[in-house]
């Protein structure tokens, strides 16, 4: 199954429901920063799509609230979000490590890990 695209919100909602697991609209909504934080009815809304997007699911009813879980792993949806932005470059990936070096978000223990992991591929394609 293909992963469907995630709004900002939609995000931001899995992130709690990664984080806490199985929660009600409720407890999505206040989980959010009271400054910034949606209405009850819009958190509840994008809930409900995101349901028949199949990326969260029921998991049970206690009294009038729904609890929800995500069907989608955080892992699945950052690497949907990762190939996504490398499309717009063509799939190359040298603008975009560029930018992260130039900036200071990419740091040599990142650099470690990643050879760490190239390695570590290579042996399984042997």
């Amino acid at each position: 199954m293909t992963l469907p695209k995630l709004t900002k919100l939609e995000l931001q909602i899995m992130e709690v429901l990664w984080d806490r697991g199985a929660t009600s609209i409720r407890e999505i909504q206040e989980a959010f920063p009271e400054r910034s934080r949606p209405a009850y009815t819009t958190i509840q809304t994008t809930v409900y799509r995101m349901e028949k997007k199949k990326v969260v699911r029921r998991v049970k009813k206690i009294s009038n609230a729904h609890i929800f879980e995500p069907v989608v792993s955080r892992h699945a949806a950052q690497r949907r979000l990762i190939d996504e932005l490398l499309s717009l470059f063509g799939g190359r990936t040298q603008p975009v490590m560029a930018h992260l070096i130039e900036s200071g978000k990419l740091t040599l223990d990142d650099l470690r890990e990643a050879e760490k992991t190239m390695r570590s591929l290579q042996k399984k394609e042997k």
